[in-house]
């Protein structure tokens, strides 16, 4: 494909990429998409409660 402009080019591959990103559901991710996946992770507590 080519662009008009640099430009032009420049806002094509933006809008595929936060399309990749943020929309676009991937199977090796539970049908999530990866900001989804990674949200997720950063919810889960990385170390265990202190016992008492």
């Amino acid at each position: 494909k080519s662009w008009p402009t640099e430009r032009e080019a420049r806002l094509n591959a933006f809008r595929w990429l936060h399309r990749y990103n943020t929309r676009r559901r991937h199977s090796r991710l539970g049908q999530r998409s990866p900001i989804a996946f990674e949200n997720a992770l950063h919810r889960t507590p990385t170390t265990l409660p202190q016992a008492t």
